[in-house]
């Protein structure tokens, strides 16, 4: 049968630097993009710490000058990003710098997109809304998990419709990555975990999207290979070098899948959770996976069987079908071994919110390229079963 004419993106950094010692390479960045004043966008912990003061030297160390801000929120919101609008605007700043996990790069995204084009954060919900460049920027990674270092997504939180809103936009794409180990060393075992599963997330969805290519295929294989192999070492010892250096290349793959395949149902349905409750997002995805897993499954029983092989796990003499089971028994393992919540209802997540949030899950850029089209009934249940 002839493939129909589409077009198949593929988006990335123009820089992306790996590997112990990475950071370091922040002063020659700096001064190859030129920057003069950099807004360093962090979280409020983050800028109490030596890290913040030692990226704000490397900046220096270029002849250029940088201010810190701390707040970036967990699941970052439309006023954390018009507050640091106006300290970059007042402080003249001309170069961006997010340091942290997917909240400081989110954050930073948002301040980037609304410094150069103006309006409104909520201007830009949705596909490539922008017109015109970020200012330079850099984003620093510190955990293992969201990948926002790489992507063109932007997750903002809209706080008076309690919606996380999808910003889909190849121009807030950083124009440099750096993801060195050693400054995920510090990150305590939880979010070790939630982080790692998020990244696995990322990969699995991106395997079964419909818009996956074998470039992004290549890229969630190897993804799921690392994770399954690495997470558990990562999380009973966040000293593991090791084991903290392969899963800064998981996420980093896992962002390049996603980046390009896009996402599911498990990503449109936790976005809800994180507007609504505020809830850690890396959670809600390993939650909402497995869930979310068994409905696909009869769309691409196939697909979830080569998940089960890159997982490690044996499917030798079994059907396609019985080794997709395989699969999604394998997620549920890994995720019961790293300590996420059991479901739901211990996140205090309520029955009543449901329908709302099915509803706008369904609205949600992730959802357009789920393998399994689904009813607001379907979705409705998915959560349930998730409780």
């Amino acid at each position: 049968m002839a493939l129909g004419e589409q077009v198949y993106g593929y988006f990335i950094p123009t820089v992306n630097l790996m590997g112990v010692g990475a950071v370091k390479e922040t002063t020659a960045q700096v001064k190859t993009l030129g920057g003069t004043n950099a807004l360093i966008v962090t979280d409020a912990f983050l800028a109490k710490t030596g890290m913040a003061e030692e990226i704000k030297a490397l900046v220096e160390a270029a002849g250029a000058k940088a201010l810190v801000w701390g707040g970036a929120e967990p699941n970052p919101t439309d006023i954390n990003v018009h507050d640091g609008l106006k300290i970059y605007q007042e402080n003249n700043c001309d170069m961006i710098i997010s340091l942290g996990g997917g909240s400081s790069h989110d954050c930073a995204k948002g301040i980037g997109i609304v410094a150069t084009n103006g309006g409104n954060i909520r201007d830009y919900e949705g596909v490539d809304k922008s017109s015109k460049p970020m200012p330079p920027f850099i984003a620093i990674n510190t955990t293992a998990g969201t990948a926002s270092e790489m992507t063109r997504f932007c997750i903002i939180t809209d706080t008076d419709r309690k919606v996380k809103m999808a910003i889909v936009d190849w121009r807030v794409t950083p124009n440099v990555a750096i993801n060195d180990p050693m400054l995920m060393v510090g990150m305590p075992p939880a979010l070790t975990a939630a982080t790692g599963m998020d990244a696995l997330t990322h990969a699995v969805e991106a395997y079964v999207s419909t818009i996956a290519t074998p470039v992004t295929d290549s890229a969630a294989l190897m993804a799921i290979k690392l994770i399954s192999t690495n997470l558990r070492n990562a999380v009973a010892n966040g000293t593991n070098m090791e084991a903290r250096d392969k899963m800064a290349y998981a996420e980093f793959l896992a962002g390049m899948a996603f980046n390009n395949a896009s996402l599911g149902y498990v990503h449109a349905m936790a976005h809800q959770l994180g507007g609504f409750y505020n809830l850690p997002h890396g959670v809600c995805n390993a939650i909402l996976l497995p869930h979310v897993c068994n409905f696909n499954l009869i769309a691409c029983p196939g697909r979830f069987a080569e998940i089960a092989v890159a997982m490690g796990e044996n499917i030798e003499g079994l059907s396609t079908r019985d080794a997709a089971d395989v699969a999604i028994e394998a997620i549920q393992q890994l995720s019961e071994d790293v300590g996420i919540p059991s479901g739901l209802a211990e996140l205090n997540v309520k029955e009543e919110d449901l329908k709302i949030m099915a509803e706008n899950a369904m609205k949600d850029a992730c959802s357009f390229t789920n393998p399994r089209l689904a009813t607001l009934d379907d979705v409705i249940q998915i959560y349930r079963n998730a409780m």
